[in-house]
């Protein structure tokens, strides 16, 4: 059991039950699955990319990433149908914990000119997105050895009946909101 996943479940959930007045333990949102995406958008140009994306998103998140193929062909993006786009990961349990914990304590503090994320990217259910311009912020990747600098979507799904409720537990599990 990760260390964010004890806190989770004393600290937070009794909170959670306090602010919002649950009656019953099992109405406290909880953290579902975080999802990693990674869109390569010259992948035509260059098939080193897709490997590089792969091996990288692999030693992030400790699990083997699914490619992703094009659903449709686009002339303009040169994107034909099943041409792989990117790659992705569903995390759940304790790997998505520990991803939750390295990114909130290591990963954002070190991205330039960080004041905190915003509070703004709730989808109206409960579900968080998050998107980094720059993946080499995580530890497991050094610099010298990444040929293209790419972005990452990080989206973390929860069981949180309003945007309200899962913004409260997001906070307490130490997301740096913007004040």
């Amino acid at each position: 059991m990760s260390v964010l996943e004890e806190r989770y479940n004393e600290e937070i959930v009794s909170s959670l039950m306090e602010k919002f007045d649950y009656d019953n333990v099992m109405e406290v949102p909880k953290l579902k699955k975080v999802v990693v995406n990674m869109g390569l958008g010259d992948v035509s140009e260059n098939a080193n990319l897709l490997d590089e994306a792969v091996e990288s998103l692999e030693s992030v998140t400790g699990q083997e990433p699914v490619v992703t193929r094009a659903q449709k062909s686009i002339a303009n993006f040169k994107i034909r149908k099943g041409m792989p786009v990117g790659c992705k990961v569903t995390l759940r349990g304790n790997k998505m914990y520990e991803f939750l914990y390295k990114l909130v304590n290591v990963a954002l503090p070190r991205v330039r000119d960080f004041r905190g994320i915003s509070a703004n990217s709730f989808d109206g259910r409960g579900n968080y997105s998050l998107g980094l311009n720059d993946y080499t912020v995580f530890p497991e990747l050094k610099v010298d050895e990444v040929s293209t600098i790419l972005g990452m979507d990080i989206v973390l799904v929860t069981s949180a009946e309003s945007d309200e409720e899962a913004k409260e537990m997001l906070a307490l599990m130490g997301m740096p909101f913007k004040k």
